[in-house]
């Protein structure tokens, strides 16, 4: 399989609450919009991937406790006080985890878990010894 390109679907139970949550809190770019109505969806640039926000829930329950985003930052410190600024539901603050990474997670309007996280100078994800 030769994949060119990926994109995570989220179907909101409210789309248009999403998409502001999406767009205007989290300041995601917007790659392309399609469609009118009901079919109207918005993919927004998500790093190294794309986030479809499209149509609507299949029921008005909260969304997939396995479903989670992970978005890497390059400084946790000011984006957890640009998301309370904004409103954002910030379910636990920014902390060094036992595992390296500085992390904190906010939720979307249907309860998608977020985390984001950034990752220190010396992490072994970034840090190459030199041979």
């Amino acid at each position: 399989m030769d994949v060119l390109s990926g994109r995570i679907l989220l179907r909101p139970i409210d789309p248009d609450r999403s998409l502001t949550f999406y767009r205007d809190v989290l300041g995601l770019a917007i790659a392309r919009e399609f469609g009118t109505g009901s079919q109207r969806g918005t993919v927004f640039f998500l790093g190294g991937g794309f986030l479809e926000v499209s149509g609507t829930a299949s029921g008005p329950g909260p969304a997939s406790a396995d479903l989670r985003l992970w978005l890497q930052v390059r400084d946790l410190v000011a984006t957890h006080k640009e998301l309370l600024g904004k409103g954002a539901t910030v379910l636990r603050e920014p902390r060094r985890e036992a595992w390296g990474l500085d992390e904190m997670w906010i939720a979307d309007p249907d309860g998608v878990r977020i985390c984001v996280v950034q990752v220190p100078d010396d992490h072994p994800i970034r840090y190459r010894p030199e041979t």
